[in-house]
């Protein structure tokens, strides 16, 4: 099998550059490499043409249109049986290609999802954010996971694969961002195609490198579910309310506390209890008190930021009916 890796890229000259060096070193080397340039006012040009004669990688420029539509541009230039998604602050295991492949020649899948991790060079904040949005106390668990409380299994574009006769029949992408990846899965699902994940197929996701920015993402996850509402209202479950409870109830503590109500020793009970279960699961699973301290925070972070941008557009969006 002939795989087209598809990478959108906007102002992130250095991640790439990481991203394929670990691309040069997959054991399976029946691949093509398309770096597309999304607008961006720090290319990549020198750096991508450094790797010309190590990888079979083309570069393409183009207007800034998000990610999604990026992403379409690269499928129909792309000459693979099979097109495979990364951000570009990935890196890429060396057997990456090789368990997917084997996988997919086992059990036929037209769309697969991987999990993602933190790399041992990651930042202790890196690792931080890495737990938080993997970790049972905040997400469920359910990344990188078969199970989904939130129903079917949806890969998400930082590492997603994608059959060509799925790109002949469904098309791309016709959101470029807010939840485009749940979006473009649903309907691949609605048109019969066989989706799972390959819980092997991790790769290491940088995701972002401080408190601010980590906020400013999460808040942005919170408003797409709503903006997936707006094309499937079915798939808005009661889990996806949760941080946004979560968020109301750290609230509640706080003006609870601030006038002496008799519930405020409760929250306070169930407030450290939360902390004490995440800060010790941490540790377990990243060695490090450091980390576990970490983790607190990006939890906290990621639960009220996402609970915050959600609330945001449900009042915005669907019960002021504003667009």
């Amino acid at each position: 099998m002939f795989f087209s890796i598809i990478i959108p890229l906007y102002n992130r000259p250095q991640e790439i550059k990481e991203l394929l060096e670990s691309l040069t070193l997959q054991t399976y080397k029946q691949f093509e490499v398309l770096v597309i340039e999304d607008g961006s006012v720090m290319d990549a040009a020198e750096i991508v043409r450094g790797f010309a004669t190590t990888l079979d990688v083309t570069y393409y420029v183009k207007p800034n249109e998000g990610q999604g539509f990026t992403r379409n541009y690269g499928f129909e230039r792309a000459r693979g049986d099979y097109f495979i998604i990364f951000d570009s602050d990935c890196l890429i295991p060396a057997d990456y290609l090789e368990i997917v492949n084997n996988s997919l020649n086992l059990s036929w899948l037209d769309m697969y999802g991987g999990p993602d991790a933190a790399h041992p060079s990651f930042t202790p904040i890196q690792k931080a954010i890495s737990y938080s949005m993997t970790s049972p106390f905040t997400t469920g668990g359910i990344r990188g996971s078969k199970k989904n409380m939130g129903g079917q299994f949806h890969p998400r574009s930082f590492n997603m694969g994608v059959s060509r006769k799925v790109w002949e029949t469904v098309g791309g992408f016709i959101i470029t961002r807010s939840g485009e990846d749940i979006e473009y899965s649903i309907r691949v699902h609605a048109a019969g195609f066989k989706i799972g994940l390959i819980p092997e197929a991790g790769v290491y996701h940088k995701r972002r490198t401080n408190f601010m920015q980590f906020y400013k993402q999460a808040h942005f996850f919170g408003r797409a579910r709503i903006n997936i509402y707006k094309f499937f209202p079915r798939q808005l479950k009661a889990v996806h309310f949760f941080p946004a409870l979560f968020t109301l109830w750290l609230i509640f503590t706080l003006v609870a506390n601030v006038f002496g109500w008799r519930l405020a020793d409760l929250c306070n009970f169930l407030l450290a209890v939360y902390i004490l279960l995440i800060f010790f699961h941490a540790w377990w699973k990243n060695k490090s008190a450091k980390i576990a301290f970490l983790s607190i925070a990006t939890a906290f972070i990621q639960l009220t930021a996402y609970g915050l941008g959600f609330m945001q557009d449900l009042a915005r969006r669907i019960i002021l009916k504003q667009f």
